[in-house]
C-alpha cells in the first residue's frame, strides 16, 4: 500500500522573540506571527498532499502559554486536519514537557500526544504502519530514551518518533542522547527526529533525519526552514522531500571591504551580496545581519560617521527588496589600509596611545576597575538589552579582548582623519 506522511518538529508556536523593537525597521508583527503562519502552511501542505498522518517530533510549544490563544490556534489548525481525515501524532520535547506546560485544552480526536511514561506504540492497520514514540516528562532528560523503544513489528512499516540531541549538536542541549548507529540497528524503516533546528540526514536506508525547525526565529537560524514529506510504497520509502514553509527568513551577509576606496564603493559591493540573499528568500520577509570586513580606505568614513552608513545600508536593503528585507544588525569590522600594528611602533602620541590600549588586558588593577564599572553599567541597562546584544552579557575580562582591535582602529582613523598624518 502507498501513502504519504509529514515529519515536522520544533514549531515553538508563539515563541516570544523578545527584543525585536530594538531593531530599526523590524517588521515586528510579521515576525511574531511567523510561527503561526508556518503552522498554517504545514496544515495546507498536509491537506494538499493528502497525507495519511503528520508527526511532530517535539517542541510544539516554546514553554508555558502566556494565554489560551496559543492552544486555541493549535486546536483550530488540527481541526482542519481532522476534516481531511489526517491523524496527528505528537511527542513532547524539552520545551513542552509536562513540567513546562501548565495550561491545557482538549485536543481534537485526530490528535494524539504519546505517553511520557515509556515508549508508546500506535498501529495503523489500514496502511500497515506502526509508530513508536515517547514524550519528555520533564524539561531535562539525560537518558537515552531510544534503548527502550520496542523491536520492530514484522510486516509493518515501523517509524520511530524521537526528540533527541543524537550524538551531540553544537548549540543544542544534550537531551536524550543516542547513537545514530544504534537507531539504524533497531530495524525501523524511518526515524523522525526533533530538537536540532538544522535539517540533517544522519542515515539513508533506513532513513534517520532531523527535519529542522518549521520557522527560523533569529539570525542564528538561517536559510530555508520547513518540514519533510515522505512517500512510502510497498513498505519502502520511495521519496524524502524537504518543503519550505517558513514565512520569515534569516541570512548573514558578509561583505569583503578590502581595497574599497570609499563608502559608495562599499555600498556597491553590498548591493550584489544583498541581492543574492533576497533572491534566495523567494519573496519572504528577510532579516539580514550585515558585516563589513577588511582593510580599506573607506574605513575612515565608516568610523567617523557610522550612523550615516548604517542608514545607507538599511536604505539600500529596503530599495533592493521593495521593503521585504530589513537589516537586523550592522557590524563594521574594517581597519585602515595602514595596519594598527605598524602604527604602534611609532615614537609619538599615537604610538603611545595604541601601546597603552594593547597593555589593558594585562593591567590587573585597571581591568578590575573597568570590570566594576562594566557591572554597574549592565545593572542599569534594561534586561532585554543585556541579553539580546552580542557581548553585553559577558564580563569585562571576556569582552575586552573582543573589542580592542575595533577600538584601536577607530582611534587611529579619527586621529589621522582629523589631524592629517599625526
Amino acid at each position: 500500500m502507498s501513502f504519504k506522511f509529514i515529519h515536522a518538529a520544533d514549531i515553538h508556536l508563539d515563541s516570544p522573540l523578545a527584543g525585536l523593537e530594538r531593531y530599526e525597521g523590524a517588521p515586528v508583527d510579521q515576525v511574531r506571527a511567523a510561527t503561526r503562519r508556518a503552522l498554517t502552511n504545514l496544515v495546507n501542505v498536509a491537506i494538499a498532499e493528502r497525507v495519511a498522518f503528520v508527526l511532530i517530533a517535539g517542541d510544539l510549544y516554546d514553554g508555558d502559554w502566556r494565554d489560551y490563544s496559543t492552544g486555541l490556534f493549535f486546536v483550530r489548525e488540527m481541526s482542519r486536519l481532522r476534516e481531511a481525515d489526517i491523524l496527528v501524532l505528537i511527542i513532547a520535547g524539552n520545551h513542552d514537557a509536562q513540567s513546562q506546560i501548565t495550561k491545557a485544552l482538549r485536543l481534537p480526536e485526530n490528535v494524539r500526544l504519546l505517553s511520557e511514561e515509556g515508549p508508546e506504540t500506535v498501529i495503523d492497520e489500514r496502511r500497515g504502519v506502526v509508530i513508536h514514540g515517547q514524550s519528555f516528562a520533564r524539561r531535562v532528560v539525560t537518558d537515552d530514551l531510544s534503548v527502550r523503544y520496542p523491536v520492530p513489528l514484522q510486516d509493518l512499516f515501523n517509524i520511530g518518533l524521537l526528540h533527541t540531541s543524537a550524538d551531540g549538536r553544537e548549540g543544542h542541549e544534550p537531551y536524550a542522547p543516542c547513537r545514530p548507529d544504534a537507531l539504524v540497528a533497531k530495524g525501523y524503516q524511518y526515524w523522525a527526529l526533533g530538537h536540532v533546528h538544522k535539517r540533517e540526514i544522519l542515515h539513508e536506508d533506513p532513513w534517520v533525519l532531523f527535519c529542522g525547525n518549521l520557522q527560523g526565529r533569529s539570525v542564528r537560524e538561517t536559510d530555508a526552514k520547513g518540514c519533510t514529506l515522505v512517500a512510502v510504497e510497498g513498505g519502502q520509502v520511495q521519496g524524502v522531500e524537504h518543503r519550505d514553509i517558513d514565512v520569515v527568513r534569516w541570512a548573514l551577509c558578509d561583505v569583503d571591504a578590502s581595497g574599497a576606496e570609499d563608502g559608495d564603493a562599499l555600498l556597491d559591493r553590498l548591493s550584489a551580496a544583498l541581492a543574492e540573499r533576497i533572491s534566495h528568500a523567494d519573496g519572504r520577509v528577510l532579516g539580514v545581519r550585515v558585516r563589513i570586513v577588511g582593510p580599506c580606505k573607506a574605513h575612515r568614513e565608516l568610523v567617523t560617521n557610522p550612523e550615516r552608513w548604517r542608514n545607507e545600508i538599511r536604505a539600500r536593503a529596503t530599495d533592493l527588496s521593495a521593503g521585504n528585507a530589513w537589516v537586523e544588525k550592522i557590524e563594521f569590522d574594517t581597519s585602515p589600509d595602514q595596519g594598527v600594528e605598524d602604527l604602534s611602533a611609532r615614537e609619538d602620541a599615537v604610538g603611545g596611545l595604541l601601546r597603552a590600549i594593547e597593555d589593558l588586558p594585562w593591567d590587573a588593577e585597571l581591568l578590575g576597575a573597568l570590570a566594576s564599572e562594566w557591572a554597574e553599567l549592565k545593572r542599569r541597562l534594561p534586561g532585554g538589552a543585556v541579553e539580546g546584544a552580542d557581548g553585553l552579557a559577558l564580563g569585562a575580562q571576556d569582552w575586552l579582548p573582543r573589542v580592542l582591535p575595533a577600538v584601536k582602529a577607530m582611534l587611529v582613523s579619527r586621529l589621522l582623519g582629523r589631524g592629517g598624518e599625526a
